[in-house]
């Protein structure tokens, strides 16, 4: 999907009922919905670039992948007070069970990934 945050995590959402998460994993969808937006926005106002969005489940992990044409990769940074914003991967990092940024010829893809909790770990 090639679109802006709200519209991401609405498109978003839809697919998440399809795994039943909405009703037996409300806080994941949270978290997910919460990604989703964040590197869409990162997408947007860091590489300005579209965010192509892909949701795959895989039977142990739903993969929330945000491709962009940017080549830079990002990384949590620290809050500051002297500057707005900034905290979308620390975010990203506190409520997925693992992300990867990934360098492509074309740009990068930046993907977080979530287990339900029937068998997340308790590595967050």
């Amino acid at each position: 999907m090639n679109t802006g945050p709200k519209a991401a995590r609405d498109w978003a959402r839809e697919h998440l009922e399809t795994l039943d998460w909405t009703h037996s994993a409300p806080q994941t969808v949270n978290d997910v919905l919460l990604t989703v937006s964040e590197l869409v926005t990162n997408a947007h106002v860091h590489a300005h670039s579209t965010a192509r969005l892909v949701l795959t489940w895989d039977g142990q992990c739903l993969h929330v992948a945000v491709h962009d044409d940017d080549t830079a990769l990002p990384a949590p940074r620290p809050p500051s007070h002297d500057r707005p914003g900034g905290r979308g991967m620390l975010l990203v990092d506190a409520v997925a069970d693992h992300w990867e940024a990934r360098s492509c010829p074309d740009g990068k893809s930046v993907t977080a990934c979530f287990r339900p909790p029937a068998t997340a770990t308790d590595a967050r």
